[in-house]
């Protein structure tokens, strides 16, 4: 009887240790969330969905759904993301946007509620104008802009973003008070194409990916990008080039739940290391032109780190916190 019973509690421990392993986030049968933190149609939204099909690929096995969760510079999803608590299936796409929204939304929830994950990649910014805009060059803008910053619209990402701080040290740069500003803030960049194809602001801010083939296609005007030099297949001149000495380069990666274990924390970095091998994503890198700046682990944490520093100093110099 003793046998039977010791036999029977074996069997019982095996079956819960097997199931756990089915549940936890080191398990390839275990759906694995992409969370969003903005709308559809922009950079964030474009690189999980770029994930999505490149973790398919490097595991086909694995289950993925990415799902939007806007707002706030993603600090809606930030919030959502710390009651998840020790979940192992789960990722978030953030960056150097949500570094910013963090400190001008004065959000109770930040960064060092998280577990990093993994830095995935660079990408420039472009400063664009509708086709029919009567600005021809970044000279003509910048003119326009000084004789009446508030008559100059800027259509981009969220508050305190990477877009916002674009055009804050761009206004600088200019002899404009950063605070004067006339941003229009938006949750996804879709919104924010939208009102430039449609006339309704005079300038856009956002990564380039995002508003190339539209500028390649005649719909939009490139008047600059943010990088040191002129960038390949783009019809562009750097800000430095066009006269503001601006530069600066947005990025994005994965951070996940604070309070996972050692093994779940492993299992989503192998996981995001083979989706960073696979063929989709270099694709996608290449097609997209980001600059592909892979970390993970402690050099990641460190890096974040350091950003949030940097870009706190930053939004307080032109003024976008109190």
């Amino acid at each position: 009887m003793r046998l039977r019973i010791f036999a029977a509690l074996a069997a019982l421990s095996l079956g819960a240790l097997t199931g756990c392993g089915e549940t936890s986030g080191t398990s390839a049968s275990s759906p694995l969330r992409i969370m969003v933190p903005a709308a559809p149609g922009g950079g964030w939204d474009q690189t999980s969905r770029i994930a999505e099909q490149a973790i398919k690929a490097a595991d086909p096995q694995r289950q993925v759904e990415v799902y939007n969760v806007p707002g706030a510079g993603g600090t809606i999803g930030l919030a959502q993301l710390a009651g998840e608590k020790g979940n192992g299936n789960l990722l978030m796409t953030m960056g150097l946007v949500m570094v910013g929204a963090i400190e001008q939304n004065k959000s109770k929830v930040t960064l060092a509620e998280t577990t990093p994950i993994a830095k995935l990649t660079e990408e420039y910014e472009i400063v664009v104008v509708p086709a029919a805009s009567p600005y021809k060059t970044l000279d003509d803008m910048v003119a326009a802009w000084k004789a009446d910053p508030a008559k100059v619209s800027i259509s981009g990402g969220s508050a305190g973003g990477t877009d916002h701080i674009v055009a804050g040290l761009m206004a600088k740069a200019a002899g404009i008070d950063p605070k004067q500003v006339n941003y229009i803030a938006h949750s996804g960049g879709g919104e924010a194409l939208n009102e430039l194809l449609g006339n309704k602001v005079s300038a856009g801010i956002s990564g380039v990916a995002e508003f190339a083939e539209h500028v390649k296609s005649g719909k939009l005007r490139a008047l600059g990008v943010t990088s040191g030099e002129r960038l390949p297949d783009l019809d562009a001149p750097t800000l430095k080039e066009a006269g503001l000495d601006v530069e600066l380069a947005n990025w994005r990666g994965f951070v996940a739940p604070a309070g996972l274990s050692d093994a779940d924390k492993k299992a989503l970095t192998d996981l995001v290391t083979k989706m960073h091998d696979a063929q989709p994503w270099k694709d996608a890198v290449a097609k997209n032109g980001w600059i592909d700046s892979f970390q993970t682990g402690q050099q990641f944490a460190d890096y974040l780190a350091s950003e949030q520093t940097r870009v706190k100093a930053i939004i307080a110099e032109m003024g976008l916190v109190s």
